[in-house]
């Protein structure tokens, strides 16, 4: 566990804090974070948010490779459908 100290700054008509680039990138922390805040421990702790979508593209790219990205289910149409029964 690290200790850092920093100021706090104004940002318009709010007040934040710089975090060190180099610790952004340690946390992998992007555009959005969480705040948890314990007014009773008078503690803020800052958690990253990652996309949920995040590494999708390489884990699907990994199961076309190895042939597991068949469908489970038929997702298709059953073009015999009796269109004459239906109401429009």
């Amino acid at each position: 566990m690290e200790k850092i100290k920093t100021k706090i700054i104004q940002i318009g008509n709010s007040r934040g804090i710089r975090i060190p680039k180099h610790i952004l990138e340690r946390l992998n922390i992007k555009n959005q974070v969480e705040l948890i805040i314990d007014v009773d421990k008078q503690q803020i702790h800052i958690i990253s948010v990652n996309s949920v979508r995040q590494d999708w593209e390489k884990a699907f790219q990994k199961m076309h490779q190895l042939e597991e990205d068949e469908l489970l289910i038929d997702d298709g149409l059953d073009l015999e459908i009796d269109s004459e029964s239906w109401e429009w």
